[in-house]
């Protein structure tokens, strides 16, 4: 009798229960697979000490993955005389945990020449090269100015 129950046993019970198995692994495995793949804010600003020598001038921050060169974010704002932070850009969604980022940056200043909204020489416009650490979570990090650390960024720019 017990090889009649299984000959007569239709196999779509256990065709559905395989079939909502597979669905359900396969969800799991997506919604993993997105969660990893949202990228983390940056923020990234300049402190107080920016306010003095470029208070009321144009700053632009390009984001840049320094394994491929690529650039992949690019923001601009002003630089304020008297708030602190100075300055203030955001990346939204641009970071992913290992990723390898840096800032590049640089200050509209023209001291001694070059050209209004032009990303000009070190020589007119401060510039810099900032390295930044990606985390599960999003980043802030803060710069003081330092014109003695400057580094050429104005190909991130063009």
């Amino acid at each position: 009798m017990d090889r009649n129950f299984l000959k007569q046993r239709s196999p779509r019970p256990l065709l559905a229960t395989a079939l909502f198995s597979a669905a359900v692994l396969f969800s799991a495995l997506f919604a993993t697979t997105a969660l990893a793949a949202e990228g983390r804010d940056l923020t990234f600003q300049g402190d107080a000490s920016f306010g003095g020598p470029h208070g009321g001038q144009s700053i632009q921050a390009a984001l840049v993955d320094t394994e491929s060169g690529e650039v992949l974010a690019v923001e601009s704002g002003t630089v304020s005389a008297t708030d602190d932070p100075a300055f203030s850009v955001t990346f939204p969604d641009a970071l992913e945990a290992g990723g390898s980022y840096a800032v590049d940056y640089w200050i509209d200043s023209n001291f001694g020449g070059g050209m209004e909204g032009t990303c000009d020489g070190m020589q007119h416009d401060h510039q810099w090269h900032t390295p930044i650490e990606a985390a599960d979570m999003a980043t802030m990090h803060m710069e003081s100015h330092d014109p003695s650390n400057q580094t050429a960024v104005c190909d991130s720019f063009q």
